[in-house]
């Protein structure tokens, strides 16, 4: 199987904000303050909302403290999808070769839409006007690789043949997305791509492994991974057919997890691992739909679950589930982009695998009843308030970055509060007058806590500890955070963990007295 070093042209279409723009039901207007948030952080954010300083990654109760009347929604990756279908088909009407990266970003192979349209600034040009006469605007770049031309987008540029990685280079380390690597390089002096690119890739792959190598090759403006042709005379593509005809997309959604574990035996009985997959269904009738889904990285067993379910959610508010046609009667997954697998060395403490992949099976049938996201594996990680020290991962998914355990100057002692709020509870903290309580820059209360207004309750304070001052990120004006917290203890026996960001408190946790 050879490999290809060089990365093909890919000119990829951006609508900015697509989180918010799926939740809102449409563009939002200029001024309005909204945000779309995923396990506490922001994901992405309104013009009006980032204008008044809202940045994605930023903690939900640092933007609130900060913009006021910020209003914050919660992520709906199934409605993301479904909304950019629409827009998904406007492209695919110019370019046949069309994958979607995720709801909001698709690329396209750009050689032959090109050639047919009369140049890649033509081409560049429908698509922007057919994703606007959609009712979205669009951003359009094109260069050498996935990875380029998403950042060509940003920039509205086209980036003429093999010159990728003199356009890459200028960019920061943090573009590759992987901060633990990235904080690494900083620290190392490399704070540019091009400065990344310039190691030794002997030497990248000695000091940082797999994950680095992957990010240099991207430095460099190659592909992830070299990509491999098909082995002669080997189907890979796997399907499902249905005895009773569907026309709704859930009975296909419990399937979905099943066809995609077997998608990745037959992958992994060759060696390999791809990094997109097409999504088809034929109906009863005869007649097909597929849609070609892309991967950053490569695709694993819950991803691909993932990308599956969210076609088919799409897919159902279209003709495609129409009784006319006499409903879905197959589902097949087409497995493209394949690039070698290295594969997992199992630990003497993996344990029993027909146990392992029971309990993967049984995670697999809540995760089609509650959606993707809803079991999630947890892991202890640093951190200095008691929400930052656990990182939450859904199943079947690459874990997050894990925060280092320590040192962490300023961490809430033991006992760690035995119940930490999802979302913030603001409270009140008054003292004898009925004012609120402030923490002076000194880290001194402006008088002694009396009373603590909770939503519907007021309770008496009977004893108190504190405050405790924190300053996080005090060299990063975007992430800096004050903040001082308080132990409270109330007359009817209730233990509080309190804090105050910008003159405003709220419970961070509680303890079972």
């Amino acid at each position: 199987m050879a490999g290809r070093e060089g990365a093909p042209r890919v000119l990829v279409g951006w609508v900015p904000d697509w989180p918010v723009v799926a939740v809102l039901g449409g563009e939002p207007e200029p001024q309005r303050l909204a945000a779309v948030v995923e396990r506490g952080r922001i994901v992405a954010a309104s013009d009006g909302a980032r204008s008044a300083g809202v940045r994605r990654g930023q903690k939900v109760r640092s933007a609130q403290a900060l913009v006021e009347g910020l209003e914050v929604f919660e992520r709906d990756p199934d409605a993301e999808a479904a909304a950019f279908e629409p827009v998904a088909d406007a492209v695919g009407a110019l370019a046949a070769h069309l994958e979607v990266v995720r709801p909001g970003l698709l690329a396209v192979a750009a050689a032959g839409a090109a050639r047919f349209h009369g140049g890649e600034d033509v081409l560049a040009e429908r698509i922007v006007d057919a994703v606007e006469a959609a009712g979205h605007p669009c951003r359009v770049g094109v260069a050498d690789g996935l990875f380029a031309a998403q950042l060509a987008a940003r920039a509205e540029r086209i980036v003429p043949p093999g010159d990728s990685a003199r356009f890459l280079a200028a960019h920061p380390v943090a573009e590759l997305g992987d901060g633990r690597l990235a904080g690494l390089l900083l620290r190392l002096g490399v704070v540019t791509l091009g400065q990344f690119a310039a190691l030794a890739p002997g030497s990248v792959a000695d000091r940082f492994g797999a994950g680095g190598v992957v990010a240099h090759r991207l430095a460099r403006g190659l592909e992830a991974r070299p990509v491999v042709t098909r082995p002669p005379g080997t189907d890979l593509a796997v399907e499902e057919h249905f005895a009773q005809p569907s026309t709704l997309a859930q009975p296909l959604v419990f399937a979905a997890r099943g066809l995609a574990e077997r998608l990745h035996a037959r992958l992994a009985g060759a060696g390999l691992a791809c990094e997109r997959v097409e999504i088809e269904v034929e109906c009863a009738d005869g007649t097909t739909a597929s849609r070609a889904w892309r991967h950053e990285g490569v695709l694993s067993v819950g991803a691909v679950a993932e990308r599956v379910r969210w076609q088919l959610q799409a897919w159902q508010r279209r003709p495609v589930f129409d009784e006319r046609a006499g409903g879905v009667v197959a589902l097949r997954l087409l497995p493209d982009g394949l690039v070698r697998d290295p594969g997992r060395q199992l630990s003497l403490q993996d344990g029993d695998q027909e146990a392992t992949a029971r309990a993967e099976r049984a995670v697999a049938r809540v995760q089609a009843i509650l959606g993707h996201a809803a079991p999630a594996t947890a892991e202890l990680a640093g951190g200095r308030a008691p929400g930052d020290r656990v990182v939450r991962t859904p199943w079947g998914d690459a874990h997050q970055e894990r925060r280092a355990d320590g040192p962490w100057p300023g961490q809430l002692p033991a006992p760690s509060p035995t119940h930490v709020p999802d979302k913030p509870r603001p409270v009140r903290l008054l003292d004898a007058d009925g004012h609120d309580i402030q923490v002076t820059a000194r880290a001194e209360v402006s008088a002694a806590p009396v009373r603590l207004v909770l939503p519907g309750d007021n309770a008496e304070v009977a004893a108190w500890a504190g405050p405790w001052p924190e300053h996080e990120r005090w060299w990063d004006p975007e992430q800096a955070r004050r903040t001082a917290r308080m132990q409270v203890v109330t007359h009817d026996g209730r233990a509080l963990l309190l804090a105050v960001t910008a003159g405003r408190w709220h419970v961070e946790g509680d303890y079972d007295t």
